[in-house]
């Protein structure tokens, strides 16, 4: 039986792995730190917190399982440097804490593409979490890097992501398994039998795994 931690249990994909979660007769405490209230349920905790000065101390941080669904757009932002304090900042100050109270096993959702040297600030970004999340010492660390993501639901979903979930709805598996949209219920499934699994070292699962264990 565990207890698990989800950060950013509040968005497209934090949300799905938080029902699916809460659902799971293996789970039997879920802490979901968020900004704003959640819906309750018998095994929620849902401490309100600001990740701009977040509680060190706290005993939730100690977890069996850690999951990081955290992340914005720029448009959400307001600029890069408050884009990058989200998805790179909140993300790895995060996985410290946890790591330090004693979790060993943490699940990373990144993106398709993600890279250091990567193009453009999103991959970049992504590349860099990855890199420094990847070097605190996780006995277990899964990163998950979905496609484009199809089910989120965003006011300022850009034109491109539009295009591109359109065109993919539209050629359905002519579209090659790598570029493919993905539900953001089949990442959230992902993300949680990887934690669940804990299995030993760094796993990366691509877009195209995902597809090919729940199509």
């Amino acid at each position: 039986m565990k207890t698990v931690l989800i950060l950013g249990a509040s968005g497209a994909v934090g949300s799905q792995l938080l029902a699916q979660a809460l659902l799971h007769p293996d789970v039997t405490k879920v802490v979901a730190p968020t900004r704003r209230p959640l819906e309750p349920h018998p095994k929620l905790a849902n401490p309100i917190i600001d990740f701009e000065s977040l509680p060190t101390n706290a005993p939730w941080w100690q977890a069996d399982i850690a999951f990081c669904a955290l992340g914005t757009t720029l448009k959400q932002a307001g600029s890069a440097q408050a884009f990058y304090r989200v998805d790179h900042d909140y993300i790895v100050r995060s996985a410290e804490l946890t790591h330090a109270a004693g979790t060993n096993t943490f699940v990373l959702n990144s993106t398709l593409g993600a890279a250091v040297d990567g193009f453009g600030l999103y991959l970049k970004t992504k590349g860099e979490t990855e890199r420094d999340v990847g070097s605190l010492g996780f006995t277990s660390l899964t990163i998950v890097r979905p496609s484009l993501l199809d089910g989120a639901v965003r006011a300022d979903r850009r034109i491109g992501e539009a295009v591109g979930l359109v065109l993919n709805r539209c050629l359905g598996k002519l579209v090659p398994i790598k570029w493919r949209a993905i539900s953001v219920e089949k990442v959230a499934k992902m993300m949680l039998s990887a934690g669940l699994s804990a299995n030993p070292g760094l796993r990366v699962i691509e877009s195209a795994e995902i597809h090919q264990s729940f199509d």
